[in-house]
C-alpha cells in the first residue's frame, strides 16, 4: 500500500508544503532588518516562544527518530526523554533570564554573541561559532533526512536522495525569504498541530495494536524482539542508557536552537510560565515516541506488518498502512510542521554564525548581513544534506551526535560561565575546543574499522562519544578555572555584573 491509496495523506502533505511557501513569501515583506531576520524583532509572546522551543527541540527527532530508535533498541531509547521533567525549568533558571536581559542591553542575536559579551574574547567567540556551525550542519542534516524519508513514504518514490532534494528545496525557499519572522509566526500553529497529532497518533497506535496487553504480550512472545525489548537495560549496555540521560539531561544547556528563543521574548517577566508551557508540550509530544515505538514492533510480532528494513520507516509505514486516512493526512502535515519549524531555526542560527560571529572573531563586520544571511542559508542547507546522506544511520543517532556536539562545546561555557564569575576566557575557550574536538574525533573513530594502522574502538562498549566529550568539556573548564586561582576574579565579576544589571 502507498500513500496514493489514501489521497488525503498526499493532499495533507501538499497543502502544508504550499502553506509554508506562502507564509515564507508573506514573511519576506515583514523582514526588513537583520534584527527581524535573526531574532524576529524581539516581539514574540510566551506561548509562541514555549511551543517554538518545544518544536525546535523535537521535530523529526521525536516523530520519526524516536520510534525508529525504539524499534532497534527497545524501551531503553526512552532514557533520552526521561529528563524532560526538569530540563524546561533548568533552562529558564540557569540561563533564560540572563540571556534575555543581556539581549535587552546589547545587540545580542546569537549564542556566540552572548559568549563574546560574557568573555570579551574574539577567539572564544570564534570557537563558539565553529561549534554552532558543526552542530547546525548535523542537526539540519537530521531534518533533511527525516523530510526525505517522510516524503518517500508519502509519494511512494524509490530514491531517498530525490525526496531529500525536494524537501531541501521547499525548506530553503521557506527559510531564505522569511528568516525568524517566518519561523516565529508559524511556531504557534506548528506547535499546536504537533500536540494534536501526537495525542491522535498515540491513541490510534494503541488501538490498532489491540491495546496495551496485546502490544506487550506480542512483543514479549516474539522471537525477533522478546522480553529484552521491554526491559530498560535489556538491549543496550548501561553506558549507553545513562549516557543518553546525561547528554540530554545536562546538554540541553548548550542547545542554541532552544536558547535562541529567549532573545525573541517580548517580556522577561513571562519567563515564569515558560517551564510549564515547555515541559507540558514536550511530555505530550513524547506520546508519539512511546505509542509508535511499541505499536510497530507489536504489529511485526503479530504478523500484520513485515519486518522493517530501515527502522526510521516505523512512523511513515504505520501512517500509510494502518492509520485512518484523515488522521494520516493531518499527521503527515504535523510531522512536516515539526521538521520545518526546527529546520528554519537551525538554518538561521547557522547563517548568523557564518555572517556575524565568525567574521567578528577575525575583527571585521559583514556589510548587509540580511542579504548575506540569506545567501549563507543556501550553503549551510547544501552541506547539511550531503552530511546526512553520507552519515547513513538512524535519525535519532544523527540527532544524538548533533545534540552532543552543541552540549559538549557550549554547555559548560554557558551554564557555568554565566553563573560562576571565576571562569575566564582561557577556561571557556579550552572547554569549547575540547568538547568540539573530542566529540567529532570520537564519532569518527567509532565509525572506523580496526584495519592496519587504524585503531579499533577507543571507548568501552556502549559508551556514547557525546557523553564522554561533555564530561571532558566540563572537566577542562573546572580544572583550568580552579588552577588559575583567584587572579582576575574581581575584574571578571565586575564585567558580569555590568552585563546583567545593564
Amino acid at each position: 500500500m502507498t500513500a496514493f491509496d489514501k489521497p488525503l495523506i498526499v493532499y495533507g502533505a501538499l497543502a502544508y508544503l504550499l502553506a509554508m511557501l506562502v507564509i515564507g513569501v508573506w514573511s519576506f515583506r515583514r523582514t526588513r532588518t537583520d534584527r527581524d531576520f535573526f531574532i524576529a524583532g524581539q516581539s514574540i509572546g510566551i506561548w509562541v516562544i514555549g511551543l517554538g522551543t518545544m518544536s525546535a527541540a523535537f521535530s523529526g527527532f521525536v516523530f520519526l527518530g524516536g520510534p525508529g530508535l525504539t524499534y532497534r533498541l527497545g524501551v531503553a531509547s526512552l532514557f533520552i526523554v526521561l529528563p524532560l521533567g526538569y530540563t524546561g525549568g533548568m533552562l529558564c533558571w540557569v540561563l533564560g533570564r540572563r540571556l534575555r536581559e543581556l539581549a535587552a542591553e546589547r545587540e545580542i542575536f546569537t549564542v556566540p554573541d552572548a559568549i563574546h559579551a560574557r568573555y570579551g574574547s574574539r577567539w572564544v567567540t570564534g570557537l563558539a561559532a565553529l561549534a554552532v556551525l558543526f552542530g547546525t550542519t548535523a542537526y539540519l542534516g537530521l531534518q533533511v533526512q527525516a523530510l526525505g524519508i517522510l516524503l518517500q513514504a508519502v509519494f511512494g518514490t524509490q530514491s531517498l536522495a530525490l525526496t531529500m532534494l525536494i524537501g531541501l528545496g521547499v525548506l530553503v525557499a521557506y527559510s531564505v525569504v522569511g528568516g525568524m519572522v517566518a519561523g516565529a509566526y508559524t511556531d504557534l500553529l506548528q506547535g499546536v498541530m504537533m500536540l494534536v497529532a501526537a495525542v491522535a497518533i498515540f491513541v490510534q497506535a494503541v488501538t490498532v495494536a489491540g491495546g496495551w496487553g496485546a502490544m506487550v504480550g506480542s512483543i514479549a512472545g516474539s522471537a525477533e524482539f522478546g522480553t529484552s525489548f521491554l526491559e530498560p537495560l535489556g538491549r543496550v549496555p548501561v553506558f549507553t542508557a545513562f549516557g543518553f540521560f546525561f547528554v540530554f539531561g545536562v546538554g540541553v544547556l548548550g542547545q542554541p536552537q532552544m536558547l535562541h528563543k529567549f532573545y525573541m521574548l517580548d517580556d522577561p517577566a513571562k519567563l515564569k510560565w515558560m517551564p510549564l508551557v515547555l515541559s507540558a508540550s514536550q511530555a505530550i509530544c513524547v506520546l508519539v515516541w512511546l505509542g509508535l515505538g511499541l505499536a510497530v514492533p507489536s504489529l511485526v510480532a503479530q504478523g500484520r506488518l513485515a519486518a522493517l528494513a530501515r527502522p526510521d520507516e516505523a512512523a511513515p509505514v504505520f501512517l500509510v498502512q494502518f492509520a485512518e486516512p484523515a488522521l494520516a493526512g493531518f499527521a503527515v502535515a504535523a510531522i512536516l510542521a515539526a521538521i520545518m519549524s526546527t529546520a528554519d531555526s537551525f538554518i538561521n542560527i547557522g547563517s548568523a554564525a557564518l555572517v556575524r560571529d565568525l567574521p567578528r572573531s577575525f575583527g571585521f563586520r559583514v556589510a548587509d548581513q540580511l542579504r548575506w544571511g540569506r545567501v549563507a542559508v543556501l550553503a549551510i542547507a547544501a552541506a547539511s544534506a550531503l552530511f546526512a546522506y553520507y552519515y547513513g544511520d538512524l535519525i535519532a543517532l544523527l540527532g544524538t551526535f548533533a545534540f552532543g556536539t552543541f552540549a559538549a562545546a557550549l554547555a559548560p561555557a554557558l551554564a557555568v560561565g554565566f553563573n560562576w564569575t571565576r571562569v575566564t576566557p582561557l577556561a571557556a575557550g579550552a572547554s569549547i575546543l575540547t568538547g568540539l574536538v573530542v566529540n567529532v574525533g570520537l564519532e569518527i573513530a567509532a565509525r572506523q574499522p580496526a584495519v592496519g594502522w587504524v585503531p579499533g574502538p577507543l571507548l568501552a562498549e556502549g559508551a556514547l562519544p557525546s557523553a564522554v566529550s561533555l564530561a571532558a568539556s566540563f572537566s577542562v573548564l573546572i580544572l583550568i578555572t580552579a588552577v588559575s586561582g583567584r587572579r582576575g576574579e574581581q575584574a571578571v565579576a565586575d564585567d558580569v555584573r555590568r552585563l546583567i544589571e545593564g
